[in-house]
């Protein structure tokens, strides 16, 4: 399976995978496809140490890293607050601490705290530099930017290391915006997908990109578990897959027990897309936290990014340790970014057997579209 994207960054497979754990972007990467890391949740010093250890487990094999950038940001606060959580309004934190001690989650005062401030700010186009910078001192094939198109100064950088820039996109007209930016590869990213996405399907999508962006190289996301879909997907133009939710339930995970045990049991009907941990539109698991947040009478509706993200992720953190005890209101509570794919997900298995059986249900299904066509 070797399209262009496959001879241009030196891997056998045109499978990417997005990740927050380093050990599976190591495993796809030495399984021939392409793990990308993303590096939202790191300080600079941070994901220096996990690029280096990354480096050491791939041995000079390409991977990629992906740096949340958004477009748009509730950055009004930035200069004239000293730190971020004072710009979180009190009924704001109040609800959060309100939810916790309705379902029963333990919590010494409120869940906020000012050490928030430095990821919080690290959801801006200035906060990310600093990854940024780091990620290009590494030996890294691709580095991909979320949310809106690659500043300046990053594709600046990126040529300068001779690293392509790769950016996500929900719509056609976002997809001419990132080719214009200096993107070198569109990732068409359907609503089916985890975490942050648009409104329109990956089927629809990825053929009407293909045709706005061409000849940049096109990858599909959303709603691709297996050989079927990738098959599928490279059917419409795209010349290749990126994937995410499926690494979730991989032994090498960075998902605990208590959210794997959720994310098995769902179905491709229990996700949702919420403004409630990021402030913007982001599938996830459906909760108690994104029913409370989106529809629930005392809501105060959630923040803009990054502030939602400090107020979220402050109390996902107790609710998690909470989750791991068992406490039955935490599991109520608790949610993780995932595609409607959930549905599809039914074991736990390492990441290598994911990419070999994918492999094996995409030739089982070019070859059945093969025999079609002799017919």
């Amino acid at each position: 399976m070797r399209t262009a994207i496959c001879q241009r960054l030196g891997i056998e497979i045109p499978l990417f995978a997005f990740s927050h754990c380093r050990d599976v972007v190591a495993a796809v990467t030495n399984a021939g496809g392409f793990g990308v890391l993303g590096a939202v949740a790191y300080t600079p010093q941070q994901l220096d140490t996990e690029l280096t250890r990354l480096d050491e487990q791939v041995a000079g094999r390409p991977y990629g890293v992906d740096v949340l950038v958004p477009g748009k940001v509730d950055d009004s606060v930035l200069d004239r607050r000293m730190h971020l959580m004072e710009s979180v309004p009190d009924r704001h934190r109040d609800f959060v601490t309100h939810l916790l001690s309705k379902y029963g989650v333990s919590a010494t005062g409120r869940p906020l705290t000012a050490t928030a401030d430095e990821f919080g700010r690290r959801m801006t186009a200035s906060g990310a530099t600093g990854l940024i910078e780091v990620a290009l001192k590494h030996r890294i094939g691709l580095i991909a930017s979320a949310l809106g198109p690659p500043p300046p100064e990053m594709v600046t950088a990126a040529r300068e290391a001779g690293v392509p820039v790769a950016a996500l996109v929900g719509t056609v007209e976002h997809a001419r915006r990132q080719v214009a930016a200096g993107a070198d590869l569109i990732v068409a990213q359907g609503t089916e997908a985890g975490g942050h996405t648009g409104e329109v399907s990956t089927m629809v999508l990825v053929p009407q990109v293909v045709d706005a962006v061409a000849p940049v190289p096109v990858l599909a996301a959303g709603g691709i578990a297996s050989g079927r879909q990738m098959a599928a997907a490279m059917a419409l133009g795209a010349q290749g897959v990126w994937c995410g939710s499926i690494w979730l339930t991989t032994e090498e995970a960075e998902t605990s027990p208590a959210i794997r045990r959720k994310l098995l049991a769902a179905s491709s009907l229990d996700t949702v897309r919420s403004r409630s941990r990021t402030g913007k539109p982001a599938r996830q698991l459906k909760s108690a936290w994104t029913e409370e947040w989106d529809s629930g009478q005392e809501s105060p509706g959630p923040l803009g990014m990054p502030l939602q993200m400090l107020v979220a992720e402050g109390a996902m953190a107790r609710i998690g340790a909470a989750a791991e005890k068992g406490e039955p209101g935490a599991l109520e509570l608790l949610t993780y970014y995932v595609g409607q794919v959930v549905g599809q997900l039914d074991r736990v298995r390492p990441a290598k057997d994911v990419v070999h059986d994918l492999l094996g249900e995409f030739g089982e299904a070019v070859e059945r579209l093969r025999r079609l066509s002799d017919r």
